[in-house]
């Protein structure tokens, strides 16, 4: 399997309004990027049942939209942030 560059583009937080984690997270998530080199999306939960039942207590969740690989929850976890970037430089 060839890696491309894509990969790092399809990161997306699952989060919901109202939440503090959430807005943490997606602040950490921000100031990342002013070092590194990825983009993200962020999904609110609330809108898809689905998403509801598989990350209502968890949020927020950082994942891969492709494989839906979880890098990390609650906390944004900046080694497991950049071991999953890592993989793809």
């Amino acid at each position: 399997m060839i890696k491309t560059d894509s990969a790092v583009d399809d990161l997306v937080v699952y989060s919901r309004e109202a939440c503090h984690l959430c807005t943490q997270m997606i602040q950490a998530l921000k100031e990342c990027q002013e070092r590194l080199s990825f983009d993200f999306q962020v999904i609110d939960i609330d809108t898809d049942p689905e998403l509801v039942s598989r990350f209502n207590d968890k949020i927020p969740v950082l994942a891969s939209l492709s494989n839906q690989e979880i890098i990390c929850h609650y906390h944004l976890d900046m080694n497991a942030l950049d071991d999953y970037l890592a993989r793809f430089r």
